[in-house]
């Protein structure tokens, strides 16, 4: 982790940069294998799962049964607390919806939306060596509230050929309708085409790694299929003052550096005291982690910064615009109003960014890669369509009619103005 003091501006610039990937490689990797499935389907997928996870499955699609008996291979610990999680999450979710609001725009002009779910959605969870039973939970619950029609989900299969048992339990818990063990870019492109088991989605949800995340941005363009979000490798960003847990900080940075090599985590400070501190409380635990190895890769693009306030820590920030955020700091509260761009911000020193990967309630499928500055996390909106209404009486078409005429007249669309006319007139009959 590479500690930097009172950067410049051009310095700043250049510490919050995320590690950079070429992917002319990685795209034409994933054209190929689009092109495969569309054309051959099933086959394809096959083979794909035999080339780049080493395993053939004898079937894609997981029984209802097989579903329903995830949790026997589970101890009773571990399938409380994803029913705990669950309620968690559905109850957050559960407070998103609204009602229609009808509005009078002028008197018998009377305007209103109406929300209408997704018809069919796919589910994307990481399987390998961190299958994230987590994000079936995420995902699965405000499609379900959304009154989604199909929710598939797709997984990679694991050692056995079957699909880690968590997984099949979080599934089965909120109600997803099918499972299918396959992963990587082949599930994003059934998802995208459809095969003849797998059906075609009409959006595409769910975090990956590099090859996933442009497979679902390729899925948009080749597939005109929608997306949560532009999506990468996952990262935190803490700010910490003098008042922070050494401990705390360096523990919320390594949840992250152990996703994986291509994971990013930024420590922001106005004490270098506080960088000191919490730099050797990461060695420490470090040693303890099973998961060193991957995390020492992902502490070599790690920043500690040390800046002249926690004012500027937040303006860099915003800047970077973090997928988490953790304010590890005094009055914490206070700073909130301040946080223009995060995926989820975390207050206080005893909200650590795990408890929203888990339990807290709120979505853990986050914008990363700087998209925070554009693009919410997932939530119940995701899953649901729009549709605006108007109900026009004849008084108001009296109203706006004549706005409405003049209007069309100055853009020169003679049929937009003729069709007020014509009712305009039948009024005087």
């Amino acid at each position: 982790m590479e500690k930097i003091l009172y950067p410049s501006r051009s310095r700043k610039q250049e510490a919050i940069k995320r590690p950079y990937k070429s992917g002319a490689e990685l795209e034409n990797t994933v054209r190929e294998v689009f092109s495969a499935i569309e054309r051959y389907g099933d086959k394809a997928l096959l083979e794909y799962t035999l080339k780049f996870d080493k395993i053939s499955p004898k079937a894609i699609e997981i029984s209802r049964a097989t579903m329903a008996d995830g949790g026997r291979y589970l101890s009773e610990e571990l399938k409380n607390a994803i029913t705990a999680a669950a309620s968690n999450i559905r109850k957050f979710h559960e407070s998103q919806k609204e009602p229609p609001v009808i509005v009078e725009t002028v008197k018998g002009v009377k305007c209103w939306r109406e929300h209408r779910p997704i018809e069919r959605v796919g589910i994307y969870v990481p399987g390998g060596s961190a299958p994230l039973f987590s994000t079936a939970l995420m995902l699965g619950i405000p499609a379900k509230i959304a009154g989604c029609k199909e929710i598939i989900l797709c997984t990679p299969p694991s050692d056995g050929e079957g699909i880690h048992p968590a997984i099949l339990f979080a599934a089965n818990l909120v109600g997803i309708d099918r499972v299918f063990a396959v992963g990587g870019i082949q599930a994003i492109g059934a998802m995208t085409f459809g095969t003849e088991t797998i059906h075609r989605v009409d959006k595409i949800f769910g975090p990956g790694n590099r090859y996933v995340t442009a497979a679902k941005q390729l899925a948009q363009t080749v597939g005109n299929v929608a997306i949560d979000m532009p999506a990468g490798p996952s990262e935190v960003l803490v700010i910490a003052d003098e008042t922070c847990n050494p401990v705390f900080v360096a523990a919320d940075l390594l949840s992250q550096a152990e996703h994986g090599a291509d994971s990013q985590v930024i420590l922001l400070s106005d004490s270098e005291q506080v960088v000191d501190r919490v730099m050797a409380e990461i060695k420490i635990q470090l040693e303890r982690l099973p998961r060193k190895d991957t995390a020492l890769l992902s502490l070599e693009n790690a920043r500690a910064i040390v800046l002249n306030s926690i004012d500027e820590c937040v303006d860099l920030s915003n800047e970077y615009a973090p997928e988490h955020l953790i304010l590890a700091c005094e009055n914490a509260a206070q700073i909130t109003i301040k946080i223009i761009n995060a995926g989820s911000v975390f207050i206080g020193h005893y909200s650590c960014e795990s408890a929203g990967d888990y339990a807290s309630g709120t979505n853990h499928t986050l914008p990363t890669n700087g998209f925070a500055k554009s693009y919410s996390g997932v939530s119940l909106d995701s899953f649901i369509k729009k549709i605006t209404f108007q109900e026009i009486s004849r008084e108001g078409i009296a109203n706006i009619g004549q706005v409405v005429e003049v209007m069309a007249a100055a853009e020169h669309l003679d049929a937009h103005k003729n069709a007020i006319s014509v009712r305009l007139k039948s009024l005087m009959s």
